[in-house]
């Protein structure tokens, strides 16, 4: 059941994609931009339920857990993050024309672990090292803190394609700078608590609060690039290009500290 919600959300985040960029190329039609919204907001309503009803099908499984504590329940959780912010990125600047460049991130995050065939669904007890309250605090701060990332990935691809080529459609050059450092602003505090919520739970399942494993190594990278970048602004008063581009770098960190420490390199946190 909770299956069927997910990949239900993942078809209304590919159709409200359609729906911005068609919404963009028809000159912000306002019937086009409230289809889009209608269909973002229905899709993480959806995808918001799908989450409750796997909570509970834990339970009834004889589990009990949070749905945060594996590749597919992360990677629709990531999905969730991204639209959450997305719609109060939205909300708050008062324009849908980022929606054509963040919605599809929502839409492949999900559609990665559903049509991957090496990812399972199914619900699975929890081993032993993450059964503790600290997995709900790590991976939600971590991953509220990768859909910020994620929107500042989006809107800095935006601002380079603007800046490459004539890309009329899209918005400003200084506003999608503006709206990469406001995510970035975002992301940051969380990556941060969740390196920390993450230390105080490796001590309490290994004994330590850090050991280098290589998720650790590569989530301190991660953390490195983007305080390097907000350095950059506030300091040395870097805008456009050369931000985008370490935005950019700093998001493929994550995506590595991800998918890469899980599939390539192996640790303690081979499980994850």
């Amino acid at each position: 059941m909770n299956v069927n919600l997910f990949n239900t959300a993942m078809v209304l985040y590919l159709l409200a994609s359609v729906l911005y960029a068609v919404h963009l190329g028809a000159h912000r039609s306002r019937p086009l931009g409230l289809a889009a919204t209608a269909s973002c907001l229905g899709g993480f309503l959806v995808n918001t339920a799908a989450f409750g009803v796997r909570w509970l099908e834990s339970f009834k499984a004889g589990y009990g857990y949070v749905p945060l504590s594996n590749m597919y329940e992360s990677m629709v959780f990531f999905a969730w993050g991204i639209i959450l912010l997305h719609l109060l990125f939205e909300w708050r600047l008062g324009t849908r024309a980022l929606g054509a460049l963040i919605t599809p991130l929502g839409f492949l995050s999900i559609a990665a672990v559903s049509l991957n065939p090496r990812i399972s669904s199914e619900l699975q007890p929890l081993v032993p090292a993450l059964q503790s309250n600290w997995l709900t605090a790590h991976v939600v701060t971590c991953f509220i803190g990768y859909a910020a990332f994620a929107i500042a990935f989006a809107t800095s691809v935006g601002f380079l394609a603007k800046r490459g080529g004539p890309q009329g459609v899209l918005p400003a050059g200084k506003f999608l700078d503006d709206v990469s450092y406001r995510a970035i602003a975002v992301g940051f505090p969380f990556l941060t608590l969740g390196i920390l919520t993450g230390a105080i739970w490796a001590n309490y399942a290994w004994g330590t609060y850090w050991s280098w494993d290589p998720k650790e190594t590569w989530s301190l990278i991660t953390w490195l690039v983007y305080a390097a970048y907000l350095h950059a602004r506030f300091t040395a008063g870097w805008k456009g290009p050369r931000l985008a581009w370490l935005s950019a770098v700093g998001f493929a960190a994550v995506l590595f500290t991800y998918w890469g420490v899980n599939f390539v390199l192996s640790g303690l946190h081979s499980y994850g």
